[in-house]
């Protein structure tokens, strides 16, 4: 685990713009069981792609977007590893992947963003892609 005071500015990039944090597998599973709607799960990280693309990219599509997700949330993969767990694998069959994006309509995976897919692309790269995501989904 990463101590809590290097991890905090990371998670409150995202929890300052309305993300709910899921510390706990309990609270992944409780929300997806019976969700109705659209929910955006960020799997936080601290690696630099979560720092440069990843976070920003995903507080840029939800604040440009006409189309939002009805939940926003995150987990923070090497801390909430039960929860970060539980997200993996409602994520199936793709493999683990941190930093990483979900989104689940009705409790299923409905879009999924790999770690490969922010490597190397900007926030804004990631931005405009979810905002297309959320136009066909939400």
């Amino acid at each position: 685990m990463y101590p809590e005071e290097l991890v905090a500015p990371m998670r409150a990039e995202l929890t300052n713009q309305g993300f709910e944090e899921f510390k706990t597998a309990e609270a992944v599973t409780n929300h997806l069981k019976d969700h109705k709607g659209t929910s955006l799960i960020v799997v936080n990280s601290v690696c630099g792609c979560a720092a440069g693309s990843a976070r920003p990219g995903a507080v840029m599509a939800v604040m440009n977007s006409n189309k939002k997700p009805d939940t926003l949330a995150t987990v923070f993969a090497g801390n909430d590893v039960d929860a970060v767990n539980a997200v993996r694998e409602a994520c199936l069959p793709y493999p683990p992947s941190s930093p990483a994006i979900a989104l689940f309509k009705d409790g299923e995976l409905a879009h999924f963003v790999e770690r490969h897919h922010i490597e190397g692309r900007n926030a804004e790269m990631i931005a405009n892609h979810l905002i297309d995501v959320f136009d066909e989904h939400c």
